[in-house]
Parts: C-alpha cells; structure tokens; sequence
C-alpha cells in the first residue's frame, strides 16, 4: 500500500481516532450501544489510517497529502 497521507493529516487521524475510542469507551451503557459502536469503529478507523499512512478513499477519489520531494 503506498502511502497518502502527510504527517499532519496523521497526526490529527490518530488524535482523533483515541479521542473517538476514549469516547466509545467512556460512554458505554450512558449512550445507545450503536452510537457506541460507530463512535469506536470511526476512532479505530481513524487510529489504523493515522499509523499505516494509507486512506482507502483517498486512493479512491485520487487525494494525496503526503508531500513529495
């Protein structure tokens, strides 16, 4: 997988994934488990494509971030 996105795109991923997944964890059994659930799988969405530098949309709608050179 080639990577697409640029270190602060990453940065911000994998704040914003542990902030997702801190949330998910926090809020159990106060919040319905499907906002629950979304909120964790969005986060660990976030985390996976915060450290391996490869955004599936991305490659599919041809963005890049990541700076060449």
């Amino acid at each position: 997988m080639k990577k697409s996105e640029g270190s602060a795109d990453r940065v911000i991923r994998i704040i914003l994934g542990i902030i997702l997944i801190g949330i998910s964890v926090y809020s159990m059994g106060s919040w319905a488990l499907w906002i629950v659930i979304v909120l964790g799988l969005l986060g660990l969405i976030d985390l996976v494509t915060g450290i391996t530098g490869f955004c599936g949309l991305y490659k599919l709608f041809k963005v890049d971030t990541l700076k060449k050179g």
